[in-house]
């Protein structure tokens, strides 16, 4: 009896498969790069090869993602187009993060204000070494309260009324606010909910500030 070979396990199979589509992806964004400066330049694929120490059709199958150009090939072609090799990987659908929240599961953060009754829900932050820190909060208010802090941090800072009615103070100005309401401002100046008219008062905060240097 004629044993029949075994199959890859279907991990393995998903494995090799996302590995050629990522391999496919960076050789297509390559090629377009490619053929996108050319044309900016306005040189025919035999010009750019000549210069570049290529045959045609090498150009010809790395502008068309059919085949992977080694380091020195591309250093060759970034020369011959007068461009940065980091330029022609710009196109690449390079992995970038999210931060995914369920409704309701937003992370309680315990800030000033929280013992004023205030919650506050935080729904992302920021990911990767960026210049700027971005956290976008929700911020319910269900009980009224005698005590309203006042905020002050570096950046900006964009709220949008979701519920209720309250007056905000920014500086020495107020804003009467309610549903569908926004105030964007300079966050180093105080501010904070001064009057609570309507309850409960939910409503969107984005706080940026600049990444402090490690």
């Amino acid at each position: 009896m004629t044993q029949r070979p075994s199959r890859p396990s279907l991990e393995v199979v998903s494995n090799q498969t996302e590995t050629a589509e990522r391999r496919n992806r960076l050789e297509d964004a390559i090629g377009r790069q490619v053929h996108i400066y050319r044309t900016q330049l306005g040189v025919t694929i035999a010009n750019l090869a000549r210069q570049a120490g290529l045959s045609p059709g090498m150009l010809s199958k790395i502008e068309n993602g059919q085949t992977s150009p080694s380091l020195t090939t591309l250093q060759s072609l970034a020369g011959a187009l007068n461009v940065p090799v980091t330029a022609l990987f710009r196109k690449f659908e390079q992995d970038r993060e999210a931060s995914f929240v369920k409704a309701g599961q937003g992370l309680v953060i315990d800030r000033r204000g929280t013992r004023a009754g205030h919650q506050y829900h935080l729904l992302g932050h920021s990911v990767g070494d960026r210049a700027t820190l971005v956290e976008p909060y929700l911020i319910v208010i269900s009980e009224a309260s005698d005590v309203f802090p006042l905020f002050q941090h570096d950046g900006v800072e964009f709220i949008y009324m979701l519920e209720g009615q309250m007056v905000y103070r920014h500086g020495s100005r107020t804003y009467a606010m309610s549903e569908g309401d926004s105030l964007y401002f300079d966050a180093d100046a105080p501010h904070g909910p001064e009057e609570l008219n309507r309850l409960p008062i939910r409503f969107l905060s984005f706080i940026v500030e600049p990444q402090s240097a490690a």
